[in-house]
């Protein structure tokens, strides 16, 4: 299973945000797109789901951007990765809305790996809050060290 640009991008584009949670105001879209080294078109595309899905808010006017619309505690990696990219699942026959299609689904013994690995990831991902990422990147920022985070404060 290989995350699509759109779920990796969306979670850097997600943390910008948080990292920005504190400043006074919307973050605009272009400011995202270069500290990230996104496609500003692209960014657009992909903060219009998160929109959608009431994860960001949007600001218009002159100091216009956008901003959570949740604190960055309330966000999971997997609210992001789910609105992106759909189901969170390493085969169809474990999706949510395809487990009725498959025609051995009582019978298939691989299955049970599937499901495993799906749950496995749902609750790795669902355990790591953008708070969590955001004070990861502070942290590493304050000490120094350069994890090739792109981020900053």
């Amino acid at each position: 299973m290989k995350l699509s640009t759109k779920g990796r991008y969306g979670v850097r584009a997600m943390v910008d945000l948080a990292l920005h949670y504190d400043d006074q105001g919307a973050t605009p879209l272009n400011s995202i797109a270069e500290r990230q080294n996104i496609s500003e078109h692209y960014l657009e595309q992909l903060i219009a789901t998160l929109r959608k899905a009431g994860l960001v808010n949007s600001v218009r006017g002159a100091y216009g951007g956008y901003l959570l619309a949740r604190k960055p505690a309330e966000i999971t990696v997997k609210d992001i990765i789910q609105e992106l990219e759909g189901p969170i699942a390493p085969s169809e026959c474990v999706a949510k809305e395809s487990e009725s299609s498959c025609e051995n689904i009582e019978s298939c013994i691989t299955r049970l790996i599937w499901k495993k690995l799906r749950n496995s990831i749902n609750e790795v991902l669902n355990s790591i809050t953008l708070e969590d990422l955001r004070q990861e990147a502070i942290n590493a920022k304050q000490e120094g060290e350069h994890h090739g985070y792109s981020y900053h404060i």
